[in-house]
C-alpha cells in the first residue's frame, strides 16, 4: 500500500503541494501512480513496518528537536504493490483534487492545525519543561468544558393521575410506593397509641398489682393505737397572726395551750381565736385566762362530744421513757413525732416575763414552731406535758433534738386556777436575783429587794448570796425562782445566805405576787 498524507499536514494545500519546503526537498506529486517519488537523500530500503511506524530518520531520541535548526527529510512513499489498489485508492494523475471525496458540492476545508511538537515551549514534547498547574479539565457551570452549552433541563414532573392511571410508572414501582405508605401509616399509628397511653412502651394499662389478703395486726398499746386514741384530743389554734397547738382537757370545751400562742390576740380589742380539730372542723374560741409566769392559757369552745385527753402524772416519769409529741408544727396539723425523756427538772427561762421559769421535761422528740401548746404523751397515751419551747443552734433554725415541755402536774394546777378564777397567784420572795459565781461558790445574788416584800420584812439585804432554800441547793437565779415557785403562798421557808465572810439562815414567809 502507498502511504497517504493527512489533509491536516502543515504547509500543504488541497492539491497536496508542499509550500513550506524548497523544490529539491519537496515530494513531487505529479509523478504517475506506481512510480517511486524522488528524494534528496536516498537511504537503504527499510521494511514496510519501519516505513509506517518507525522513528523518522532525523530523530534520534524520544522527542522532536526544536524547529529552526534543520529541516527534516521529506516523507518517502512506497510504491504500491498492486496497480489495482493504486488505481482505486491512489491520488489522481496530474495532481487533481487530492484525496477522494464524495460527489457533490465541496465542503469548506478545515484549516490545518499546527504540529504539536513544532513549539519549543510545548511541555508535552519537551522533557525539560517545568511543571505548571493549569485550569481544571471542565469549567464550573459548563457541560464538558463548553461555556456555551445549555444546562440540562429538569425532568418533567408527573401528576398523581399520571402516576396512577397514565401508565407512566411500572406496576411494581406503584406497589412498592403503596407498601412504603402503609408502613409509614402503621408506624404513625403505633407512635400515636404509645403517646395516648402514657408516652412509653413500658406502660401497660391492663397491669394490676396483687394485694395482700391479710390485714395488718397491731397489738393493744402500740404507738399507732395510742396515736389513734389521742390525736382527736389535740387541736390547732389559729389567731390570724400565727398558729400553734392545743389540748382538750375537759368535756365542757376547755382547751389548754401556751400563753405566747394567744398573746397577740389577747392584747387586741376584740380577740379572734379559732380552734381547728383533727377532722378539719373549726370553732370559735374564747380566752378564759392566761399566765405569763408559766406560759399557759386556757380557751373555751362551744362544741359537744369532744374527745378529752387523759391527764397523767409527770412525777412518775423517768429518763428514757418513750414519749410522743403531737401538734401542728409549721402549719402541718396532726403531726406525730416520737422520742424519749432526755432529762427531768430542767430549769428553763421563758421569754414571756422576767420571772417566767419552768421546771421543764426535756425530750428529743422533734418539736418545731407550731408545736407550742401541743401534747407530750407517754406510751399509754396519757398527757405528761405541754410542749412549750425548744433550744436552737441558730435563731429560727428549728429543732436540734432539745425540746422542753411544761410538766402536766403544774399544768393541771394552773389550768384549774384559770378556769375557776380567771387568774393565777404565785408565791413571791420579793427579790430580783442574778446568778453569782465566785471561785467554787455558786448561788443567786440579791440584786435588789422590793420595798414591802417578804424578803425585806425578813431582813434580806442587797448583795446577799442565797445558796439554799430549805435543803434544796441553789446554783443560780433560775434555781431560786423554781424553788420558790414550787411552794404555796404563806409557806415559811429558810434561806441560807452568805453575807461577807459569814453564813446566815433567815426564815421568810412567802407573799402572793399579786401584792406587788
Amino acid at each position: 500500500m502507498s502511504q497517504q498524507l493527512p489533509p491536516s499536514s502543515p504547509g500543504r494545500d488541497s492539491e497536496g503541494t508542499d509550500h513550506g519546503r524548497n523544490d529539491d526537498q519537496a515530494v513531487r506529486r505529479d509523478t504517475p501512480a506506481g512510480s517511486a517519488a524522488p528524494v534528496s537523500a536516498p537511504r537503504a530500503p527499510r521494511s514496510a513496518e519501519e516505513a509506517v511506524f518507525g522513528r523518522p530518520d532525523h530523530v534520534t531520541g524520544a522527542f522532536d528537536r526544536p524547529t529552526g535548526s534543520a529541516a527534516p527529510p521529506p516523507i518517502r512513499l512506497r510504491p504500491p504493490e498492486h496497480a489495482e489498489l493504486a488505481a482505486a485508492f491512489g491520488r489522481p494523475t496530474g495532481g487533481g483534487e487530492g484525496p477522494r471525496r464524495q460527489p457533490g458540492p465541496s465542503r469548506p476545508v478545515t484549516p490545518p492545525e499546527p504540529t504539536m511538537w513544532a513549539d519549543e515551549r510545548d511541555a508535552w514534547r519537551d522533557p525539560s519543561a517545568p511543571a505548571v498547574l493549569g485550569p481544571p479539565a471542565l469549567e464550573a457551570g459548563t457541560s464538558d468544558g463548553d461555556p456555551d452549552a445549555e444546562p440540562p433541563r429538569a425532568a418533567a414532573r408527573l401528576s398523581a393521575r399520571e402516576v396512577l392511571f397514565g401508565q407512566r410508572v411500572k406496576p411494581t414501582a406503584l406497589g412498592a410506593l403503596f407498601a412504603a405508605a402503609l408502613l409509614v401509616g402503621l408506624a404513625g399509628g403505633f407512635l400515636g397509641r404509645i403517646t395516648a397511653e402514657g408516652g412509653s412502651v413500658l406502660n401497660r394499662p391492663d397491669v394490676t398489682l396483687a394485694e395482700a389478703d391479710t390485714a395488718v395486726e397491731r397489738e393493744p398499746g402500740s404507738l399507732a393505737e395510742v396515736v389513734s386514741r389521742v390525736r382527736p384530743a389535740v387541736v390547732s389554734v389559729d389567731t390570724g397572726d400565727g398558729a400553734g397547738s392545743g389540748v382538750v382537757i375537759h368535756e365542757e370545751g376547755y382547751v389548754v395551750t401556751n400563753e405566747h400562742v394567744v398573746a397577740s390576740a389577747a392584747d387586741a380589742d376584740s380577740p379572734d381565736i379559732d380552734v381547728v380539730f383533727s377532722d378539719g372542723s373549726r370553732a370559735e374560741a374564747s380566752l378564759v385566762g392566761r399566765d405569763q409566769r408559766t406560759d399557759l392559757a386556757v380557751l373555751k369552745v362551744e362544741v359537744e362530744n369532744l374527745t378529752v385527753i387523759e391527764l397523767g402524772d409527770s412525777d412518775q416519769l423517768a429518763v428514757g421513757d418513750t414519749v410522743l409529741a403531737i401538734g401542728n408544727p409549721l402549719n402541718l396539723p396532726n403531726t406525730v413525732t416520737s422520742g424519749i425523756v432526755s432529762a427531768l427538772d430542767r430549769p428553763s427561762r421563758l421569754p414571756a416575763a422576767e420571772t417566767s421559769v419552768i421546771n421543764a421535761i426535756q425530750t428529743d422528740a422533734a418539736i418545731n414552731r407550731g408545736n407550742s401548746g401541743g401534747a407530750l404523751v407517754n406510751s399509754s397515751g396519757a398527757l405528761v406535758g405541754i410542749n412549750t419551747a425548744i433550744r436552737e443552734a441558730t435563731p429560727g433554725g428549728g429543732s436540734i433534738g432539745i425540746g422542753l415541755a411544761n410538766p402536766v402536774n403544774q399544768v393541771r394546777r394552773i389550768a384549774e386556777d384559770l378556769i375557776q378564777h380567771g387568774r393565777v397567784e404565785h408565791p413571791d420572795l420579793g427579790v430580783n436575783p442574778v446568778t453569782r459565781v465566785s471561785g467554787n461558790q455558786y448561788g443567786a445574788e440579791v440584786a435588789n429587794v422590793r420595798e414591802g416584800g417578804a424578803a425585806e420584812r425578813a431582813g434580806v439585804q442587797e448583795g446577799d448570796v442565797i445558796t439554799k432554800v430549805d435543803d434544796q441547793p441553789v446554783g443560780g437565779a433560775d434555781e431560786l425562782l423554781l424553788a420558790v415557785g414550787q411552794r404555796q403562798i404563806g409557806d415559811e421557808i429558810e434561806l441560807e445566805i452568805v453575807r461577807g465572810d459569814g453564813v446566815l439562815v433567815i426564815p421568810v414567809i412567802l407573799d402572793s405576787d399579786q401584792n406587788r
